[in-house]
């Protein structure tokens, strides 16, 4: 059966090429392949001479870029990011000229109804990448008491009404099971007082960022990668990294900044543009931050 072309639209794609600089014969890896953009937009400049190591944990992602990106100098990967060092262990690359990894969901995981990554879809909540391993976050939901989902809303969601939402998903699942998106996220707007925030940004974002968060151990990914990338990368090569919260971008600061095998190129993240957000809205809370491996 044909595929659809992605839906997803890169996020700073003109940044990231600009910092990555790729060029013929050069070796770079797309951490988080998602749509493909941003690594189409590699492996173009690369050509034949070069390479675009591509992964992505997500079994649907990867299928849909075998057929898009078909005949580019693309190798695609079933790994997450964390796993760059044995990725390039198996193919016998001792290091690459640079990495991205843009750490948000992509438009074609929230079009995915059977997923439940869109607040309005009456799929499952499942939220992970890899369907294969982990827990569906129905199944936190069902199986946390009040105390440890309010304490995981609150520490992956930085969501202030935590306890409140708990309190709210254990009483509904003490009616009926509680399963789908539609049905946890109109807990947690019944939860959350409305504010002006509430018409731009809906009061569900933050809980749903959590469990996602919870279910994929996204954090601990970062972590792992901000560890071990820095030595995948030749001397003044550069990691380039799209986050899209405050827990995410301040671990990558706090590594540009402490790592001795690295210098932050970027003083203070990037933004993308005006134009670019109303290209592109969910652009708008990406913040980019580059640094360069040093000798």
């Amino acid at each position: 059966m044909e595929r659809s072309p992605p839906i997803h639209v890169p996020v700073l794609l003109t940044e990231i090429v600009d910092w990555l600089a790729p060029a013929p014969g050069k070796v770079l890896v797309d951490g988080t392949l998602g749509g493909g953009g941003h690594t189409r937009a590699l492996a173009e400049r690369v050509g034949a001479t070069g390479l675009v190591i591509a992964l992505d944990r997500d079994p649907v992602a990867r299928a849909a870029a075998e057929q898009n990106l078909a005949g580019m100098s693309v190798q695609l990967v079933a790994a997450s990011f964390r796993e760059l060092p044995k990725v390039l262990e198996q193919l016998e690359t001792p290091a690459v000229d640079g990495v991205v990894l843009d750490l948000g969901l992509s438009s074609d995981q929230l079009a995915d109804a059977a997923r439940g990554f869109s607040f309005d879809s009456d799929g499952p909540l499942d939220l992970r990448f890899d369907t294969t391993e982990g827990e569906p976050a129905w199944r936190l939901i069902e199986r946390l008491d009040a105390t440890e989902l309010a304490n995981l809303i609150y520490e992956f969601g930085e969501e202030r009404h935590s306890r409140r939402i708990a309190r709210n998903l254990i009483a509904a699942r003490e009616q009926a099971p509680v399963r789908t998106a539609r049905q946890v996220a109109e807990i947690v707007r019944r939860s959350v007082p409305r504010t002006r925030d509430s018409q731009r940004i809906d009061p569900a974002t933050r809980t749903f960022q959590a469990l996602r968060i919870g279910v994929n151990d996204e954090l601990g990914a970062l972590a792992d990668a901000l560890r071990d990338i820095p030595g995948c990368l030749k001397n003044g090569g550069r990691l380039a990294i799209i986050s899209f919260h405050s827990l995410e971008d301040r671990l990558v600061k706090q590594a540009f900044r402490d790592d001795p095998r690295l210098t932050a190129l970027t003083r203070k993240p990037q933004q993308p543009s005006e134009a670019e957000i109303r290209r592109n809205p969910r652009a708008r809370s990406a913040k980019l931050r580059v640094a360069e491996r040093v000798a």
